[in-house]
């Protein structure tokens, strides 16, 4: 039977996704008609910035099919090829067409300064070249404010993203706007200088999709105040007492976190094991962009004691303390022992029957016949006894 949790969030996650696809659709189709109008009307009307602009306007257009295509696949499950899922997809494709972009931004200003050299090959711009470089303006500034509204709603960083490209096209549209009305009023350069411009923004669009996708690639932490953000949820876990060796890294629109917390050293396995997975499950269910979190339990803070491998293990150790306690009558009665591995030594605790505790036998002499066969053990520190 499917639980109603999971229900829940699986509508909630369906929701976000249509939403997603809802809002960049129509981002795009006004990407689409927007580009091709500007470089029509930019050929129609001779401005080279309008026809750059057009050309930024259907490079949004390709960062709408990056997001469609980041959310589709977002979606899926890990498999055994992929077992962090398929995020980095989204990645890769980001860098491809950052470097697209950054190509075709060259090729802009390139056409654009060599006009520049060329006076007479300067053009007066017409009056529709105003007109359509107006209503990019008004048009990209409404994506803009659309999409934001389903970013806040769903807190989605990447929605958010591509709203501020949306916003990009429009400011260069402003650009686009000053050079044409310069054009016509007799300052022809002016065109092929904001052609330049926009060419100039386009390339740093490119190089800032293809710096940040490769910090990606290269397990970058996530900033500064989501990290805190993150430390500050795990500390509020019952049972948490400290944290260390905090580490996280971006998955596509995911973010991944590997923790150590320390916990009291005398809890049994199951109880800290249920701590670890309350960690794990309110990271995941608070900081909206973490989708995987792998906890590591220290009972000790071992940033501050060098971890000893030489010490024996259990089976080791049972080998080496029969002997020691082979002339002890209530060694033979041991329910259980339990090791605790701290600051590089061993703590052993004996269970025992209450019946051990014979007439003029004490607790404390009892513990000392366990104790003093093992005081040349460097790697011992102390013998226990609890009694039931």
């Amino acid at each position: 039977m499917t639980h109603p949790h999971f229900e829940i969030e699986d509508s909630a996650s369906e929701l976000r996704y249509r939403e997603t696809v809802r809002v960049t659709l129509i981002g795009s189709v006004i990407d689409l008609l927007l580009g091709v109008a500007k470089i029509v009307m930019g050929v129609l009307a001779h401005s080279q910035a309008l026809i750059a602009d057009g050309v930024h306007s259907l490079s949004d257009l390709a960062t709408d099919f990056v997001v469609l295509y980041a959310a589709k696949h977002a979606r899926e499950d890990a498999d055994e090829d992929h077992p962090y899922g398929h995020g980095r997809i989204e990645t890769i494709a980001t860098v491809a067409l950052g470097g697209l972009l950054i190509l075709a931004a060259a090729g802009i200003a390139w056409d654009a300064v060599s006009h520049m050299l060329e006076p007479e090959s300067l053009m007066k711009p017409g009056f529709w070249a105003l007109v359509v470089a107006a209503i990019s303006v008004v048009s990209k500034e409404a994506i803009y404010q659309y999409t934001m509204v389903a970013a806040r709603k769903y807190k989605s960083k990447m929605l958010e993203a591509n709203a501020w490209h949306s916003r990009s096209d429009a400011i260069s549209s402003v650009v686009v706007l000053v050079g044409i009305a310069g054009s016509m009023v007799g300052y022809q350069y002016l065109d092929a200088v904001a052609a330049v411009g926009v060419g100039l923004m386009i390339a740093k669009i490119g190089w800032n999709l293809i710096f940040h996708s490769f910090r990606e690639l290269i397990d970058t932490g996530l900033e500064q105040e989501r990290v805190e953000a993150i430390r500050q949820s795990i500390l509020s876990v019952d049972g948490v007492r400290s944290l260390h060796i905090l580490r996280t890294r971006s998955m596509g629109a995911d973010a991944l976190v590997d923790v150590h917390i320390q916990v009291d050293p005398e809890l049994s396995v199951s109880e800290a094991h249920y701590i670890s997975e309350s960690v794990r499950l309110k990271l995941i269910k608070e900081i909206e962009e973490v989708a995987d979190v792998m906890v590591h339990i220290d009972p000790e803070d071992d940033e501050h004691f060098e971890f000893r491998a030489n010490l024996p293990q259990r089976t080791e150790l049972e080998q080496q303390l029969r002997p020691c306690w082979a002339h002890i009558p209530a060694a033979r009665h041991i329910d259980h022992m339990s090791l605790h591995y701290l600051e590089g030594k061993i703590r052993i605790e004996l269970l025992l029957p209450l019946s051990v505790l014979k007439e003029g036998v004490s607790p404390a002499s009892l513990q000392e016949q366990f104790a003093r066969p093992l005081a040349e053990r460097e790697e011992i520190e102390s013998v226990h006894l609890r009694f039931h």
